[in-house]
């Protein structure tokens, strides 16, 4: 059989896939759908705890520096992720992406990237969003099965839910979304307008505080791998600790990429795909960066650090609500609790909407088994919303996980490299295609965004690194098992008759 690096797949055949009775999507989505599904899933749990605790672990009030730093290489992915999905209006993203720029083989690695990404990442918030409706309800959201295994309730009633609504329609998940997404701004709008009233400027002083030395024991793998490289002592404050927050904080960033997917939902996507992608995340750097400012401004730094009992030696991270505590305003931490159940609500919805359309397009091209891109009368692939329901729900249910910020981040930002590389080679090797729009200065945009995120990846932890490759070569196996010869290419390669995927 062919090279799979040579197996490329036209945007051509790309868009006339998408016009298979059986594997069709309905076209519901306008320009301010996309935004609102960005900025639902952007703006969760994150906003309300990873600023206060970036500010006290890291970075100190020099937070929100970091945050805008991982703004601009957002934003500069965002305009190759705009030119491409005006280009290839298909559902799949990145994957989509490089199967028509880097061939079958890369389609499937990124893809593979992508399925880390949104399914692990669904499941996590899942259990968050259960802890925080303990916390409304003042009772755990799970119950004891046994003396080892747990069972969450409360991540998988959210689940079951939710993948019940995206297997009704995209469209009605978007109206939903909006509602719960109008809430959690407001909460948003209400902490900083409220926290603003109790701002110190001493606390900003210094904005970026002195580095600290390692803690006695550490290893060496829990600092970055550019402080690694260079020989640093470690990355807690200090300038490579403000380097190692913009990698942290850009976990709230992630999720505006999965308004990509749904680029075969959208009615216009030329126009509405750009508006949305650029739109959501203008709004969403808005927020972030005058709620970092509020928290670090409300207290000084040390005060937001983690705490250890030591008793117990249990780990408490420090929250919005520790900010506003301190400052004896102990309503807040409801509201505060309330805004983060709604935010973490529409995260995972639109998670789960972007791993089904991921896998769906990976089913359609035969990489994974075609059964599972059957759309249904509604014109969604609901057998697969079924699976990644099921394996999101048992995976929040039993297992119980750590933060995977980091293993999320190195996977969007490996996606984002390849996505600005294929903005390149595209324009050079289909120069005719029609563009919906853009990117301004090409090559140096697209090439400044594959330094920044290459920059923010070398900020990440040397144990990260070790979790990625290694996720990686499991799916070079999976591929090279299954996909090189069930794939639409290899079938066709056979001259095997490709049926429909009933």
């Amino acid at each position: 059989m062919s090279n799979p690096f040579k197996r490329i797949k036209s945007v051509e055949q790309s868009i006339t896939d998408t016009d298979e009775p059986d594997t069709k999507l309905r076209r519901d989505l306008t320009a301010w759908d996309l935004t609102v599904f960005g900025v639902a899933v952007v703006v969760g749990a994150g906003i309300f705890t990873l600023t206060a605790r970036t500010a006290g672990n890291l970075a100190g009030p020099s937070v929100s520096l970091a945050f805008v730093l991982a703004a601009i290489a957002c934003a500069l992915a965002a305009l190759c992720y705009a030119e491409f999905a005006s280009t290839v209006p298909v559902a799949g993203s990145a994957y989509t992406f490089s199967f028509a720029t880097f061939g079958e083989f890369v389609a499937w690695v990124i893809g593979w990237d992508l399925i880390l990404e949104f399914a692990l990442a669904a499941s996590v918030v899942a259990k968050g969003w259960s802890l925080y409706l303990g916390n409304i309800l003042g009772s755990a959201a799970s119950v004891q099965i046994t003396d080892s295994i747990g069972f969450d309730w409360g991540a998988v009633l959210l689940i079951a839910v939710l993948t019940v609504l995206l297997a009704l329609g995209t469209k009605l998940s978007s109206r939903v979304s909006l509602v719960i997404t109008t809430i959690k701004v407001f909460v948003v709008l209400l902490v900083i307008v409220v926290g603003a009233f109790y701002i110190k400027m001493k606390n900003y002083d210094p904005y970026v505080p002195p580095a600290a030395p390692p803690a006695e024991g550490d290893t060496g793998l829990h600092q970055t791998l550019f402080s690694a490289i260079t020989g640093a002592e470690g990355s807690t404050f200090g300038w490579y600790g403000l380097l190692a927050a913009a990698s942290l904080v850009f976990f709230a960033f992630i999720g505006f990429d999965v308004v990509a997917t749904t680029a075969e939902e959208t009615k216009n996507p030329q126009k509405a795909m750009p508006r949305g992608i650029l739109g959501s995340l203008a709004i969403v750097t808005v927020l972030y960066v005058a709620v970092s400012l509020v928290v670090s401004g409300m207290v000084p730094y040390p005060e937001l650090a983690d705490q250890t009992d030591p008793v117990t030696g249990e780990v408490t991270g420090s929250t919005l609500t520790t900010a506003f505590e301190a400052n004896g305003v102990t309503w807040a931490g409801w509201v505060i609790d309330l805004g983060a159940l709604a935010g973490l609500t529409t995260v995972v919805m639109v998670l789960l909407l972007g791993q089904t359309r991921v896998g769906f397009a990976m089913a359609r091209d035969g990489l994974l088994p075609r059964s599972l891109a059957h759309t249904g009368r509604r014109g969604t692939p609901v057998r697969f919303t079924v699976v990644v329901g099921i394996v999101s729900g048992v995976l929040a249910a039993f297992f119980p996980m750590g933060t995977l910020e980091e293993m999320v981040n190195i996977g969007t930002l490996f996606a984002f490299v390849l996505v600005s590389i294929g903005v390149l080679v595209l324009r050079r090797t289909r120069p005719d295609l029609e563009r919906g729009f853009r990117v301004p200065f090409v090559p140096l945009i697209p090439i400044l965004s594959i330094l920044a995120c290459l920059w923010l990846m070398l900020n990440l932890s040397v144990e990260t690194w070790i979790r990625f490759v290694v996720w990686m070569v499991v799916g070079v196996v999976v591929y090279f098992s299954y996909g090189y010869r069930h794939s639409v290419f290899a079938r066709r390669e056979r001259g095997e008759q490709i049926g429909t995927a009933a």
